[in-house]
Formats: C-alpha cells, structure tokens, sequence
C-alpha cells in the first residue's frame, strides 16, 4: 500500500487537498449564511453580506490554488511577469470595472433596489456583479417610471467615467408638477381650491412620509429647509391661465400619484360647467381666396 502511495505523482496529491480545501471552504460559507439568513434578511442586509462572505471566500480559494500549484506554474508566473504591462492595458476596462465594483460596496454610490441612472440607462437595481452592475429598466418606449422589461448589464467602470443618479438612496421621494390650463374668466379661486383640497386627499399622506425621509437627509448632509407641502401657482400667456401643482412623491408611484390626481381633478371641475372651463390650443386657418378676374 504504502509502496502504491508513493508511485502517485505528488500532483494529483496537490489536486486532491485543493478540492477538498475549496469544498470546505464553500459549503461552510453556505451554511453559516443560511443560518443567519432570518436575521440579515429582516435587516435588509441579506444580499450585501452574501456577496461580500462569497467573493472573499473565492478570493480565498484562488490563493489557495496559486500557493498550492505555485511550483507547477513557475515558468507561467515568469512569462505572465514579463507581458504584465500587456495584460494591463488590454484588461484596462475589466481592471477598472473591478475598481468600480468595490466603490459601489464600499463607496455609498447605491445598492440594490435603488432607482438609479448609470451609462445613460434609467433603472432599479436588481444585482451589483464584480464588473457589471444589472438593472431593470424602466422607460425607453414605455411612458412613466414604469418597467419595460429589459434586463441591461451596465459596466462598473461608468461610475468613474459619468455622473450616476440615485432617485432613491436616501430620499425616496422627488418634486413632481402637473400643468392645468385653464380659460379666461373660469373663477381661479375656485380652480386654486380644488387643487388644493385634491392635492390634501390624494398626497396627503405621502407627504407625512417625506417630511420623515427629509429630516433624516438634514441629519446627514447640509441642507436647506424645503417646502415638502405641495404648492399651487398660477401664470397665464396669450392663451390661457395655467395652475401648476407641486407636491413630493414616492419615486416609484410618480405615474400612479398623477393619475389619481387628474382623475380626481377632472371629477371636481366638471362639477362646475359654468364657472370653470378647461382650455385648449386651438389653431386659425386662413385661406386665401383666388381673386375673381
């Protein structure tokens, strides 16, 4: 037996403990974040921890391997030496997406399920991978902040290359208007009215949630008082007279909040036929009649 053991090449020895090694190393992984799973997840710090445990054990189970096989792949470590400055420059985006990745984790830019815009693609972040970041888009050919359904992989080198938006680190809300036009001689007070008691019966409780979210903002960043309670203006041209309602919302129910706006709004001034009328832009034509000879 003993004389069988020592015919064995010392590599295949090598690959067996490597395995064996990495096994372990995995499966423990696994368990002991299936463990806490019921508490990181209530803390929403399930999908941060998982990444961050799982990448240092593959880095881990890399080193392994060099140390291990560092006698076999010495002629490969001397060539892989001299062609580093190659290897560098044709692996430039790979090596900076690489940065990119680590900023995310670590540099407060977003994280999963942050509605953000990064390499010009608007979305929620649904994964942060070592050198793309994944988005569900929203927009393109859909109108509102609404899904589409593309799936787009996004390079984690753009946050060093291009500004990136977050709609929702933070602050989970943004200021939205709506436009009304409105014809001269309709009773404006009545109009201002209406958009005021709807605005206090659709958003009235979003605003609560913002003044909330914006007092923590100011705990953090230094910041001037906002108004957070919506606000009726009014401005007219050759046209018409327009309201402008301006009221804080939920990023991710903008288009819902509208339409419970304009439902709500449409339902209230056709109530009032003779003294609010909705304007239009209308348009003269004028021909030039042929002159009789």
């Amino acid at each position: 037996m003993r004389e069988f053991i020592d015919t064995i090449d010392p590599i295949y020895t090598q690959i067996a403990i490597f395995i064996i090694v990495a096994l372990f190393l995995y499966l423990s992984a696994k368990r002991i974040l299936n463990r806490f799973y019921p508490v990181l997840q209530e803390q929403q710090k399930w999908y941060f921890t998982k990444k961050i445990v799982m990448n240092t054990i593959y880095v881990i189970i890399f080193l392994i391997f060099v140390f291990t096989f560092s006698d076999s792949f010495e002629g490969f470590y001397t060539t892989l030496g001299l062609a580093g400055a190659g290897i560098t420059f044709a692996l430039r985006e790979v090596i900076v997406s690489f940065a990119g990745w680590f900023a995310i984790l670590f540099g407060d830019f977003f994280k999963v399920g942050d509605r953000v815009l990064l390499g010009g693609i608007k979305g929620d972040v649904v994964d942060l991978g070592i050198l793309r970041t994944t988005l569900m888009e929203i927009g393109d050919w859909v109108d509102g902040d609404q899904y589409n359904g593309r799936i787009v992989r996004v390079a984690n080198s753009f946050i060093f290359t291009s500004p990136v938006y977050n709609y929702s680190a933070n602050f989970q809300f943004v200021w939205d208007e709506i436009h009304i036009p409105i014809h001269f001689g309709s009773d404006n007070a009545l109009v201002r009215k209406i958009l005021d008691d709807v605005a206090d019966e659709v958003i009235g409780e979003v605003s609560t949630q913002a003044k909330e979210a914006w007092y923590d903002m100011r705990k953090r960043f230094q910041l001037e008082d906002a108004t957070l309670e919506h606000q009726t203006f009014m401005a007219f041209d050759d046209n018409w007279v327009e309201f402008s309602l301006r009221y804080v919302v939920d990023i991710k129910k903008r288009r819902i909040i509208r339409d419970r706006l304009f439902t709500r709004l449409l339902e209230e001034i056709e109530k009032y036929p003779d003294r609010i009328e909705l304007a239009s832009e209308t348009f003269e034509i004028v021909r030039d009649e042929p002159r009789k000879s």
